[in-house]
């Protein structure tokens, strides 16, 4: 991987997730700090972070609505990464009908470091798109979160068989403090 144009996709930290939002996740403080740490550690790195956002059109799900302050990606995510792309997505799979591809093209990217919320969901639906085929896509389990622990964990165990899987740390290096 160290000869590989890297990217850091960061899926859907978005304030609706959050504690105050309408669709809080498990483990989402927690999540939100260690996607926090992998963005200082791909800076310090010089691998470019692309967000993806998920945008709802009219009040689809309830949640994640466009116009509304949930829709927001958390403003930890955008202090840690104030100049990286955004790409809007309206599907679990952020390849489809985006910009991911274009933009992962156009930084010259190899291979993915996948990590966000709702694991099960749009984090694997990215993870596995017939899009990401073209890359090297590693998931960041401890960089992910969904409704609870053990739809995560399965969400994991079934990506096991499709990308690599390795904590933010060993895919980034520790920074040191």
């Amino acid at each position: 991987m160290a000869h590989e144009k890297r990217a850091l996709v960061v899926i859907d930290l978005q304030n609706d997730y959050f504690p105050e939002g309408a669709f809080p996740l498990w483990h989402a403080e927690e999540t939100l700090t260690q996607v926090e740490r992998a963005i200082a550690q791909a800076n310090a790195r010089g691998i470019p972070v692309v967000l993806v956002q998920h945008v709802a059109r009219g009040t689809s799900g309830g949640f994640l609505v466009e116009n509304t302050t949930g829709v927001e990606i958390h403003p930890r995510i955008r202090a840690a990464a104030p100049d990286a792309p955004v790409v809007e997505k309206a599907f679990a799979d952020g390849f489809w009908k985006t910009q991911l591809d274009d933009t992962l093209q156009r930084l010259g990217v190899e291979s993915l470091l996948v990590c966000g919320m709702m694991t099960q969901n749009c984090v694997t639906h990215t993870a596995i798109s017939k899009t990401a085929e073209r890359y090297a896509v590693t998931v960041l389990p401890d960089c992910c979160t969904t409704v609870s622990e053990i739809i995560h964990k399965i969400a994991i165990g079934a990506l096991s068989t499709r990308v690599s899987l390795v904590p933010s740390t060993e895919a980034l290096g520790e920074l040191a403090v």
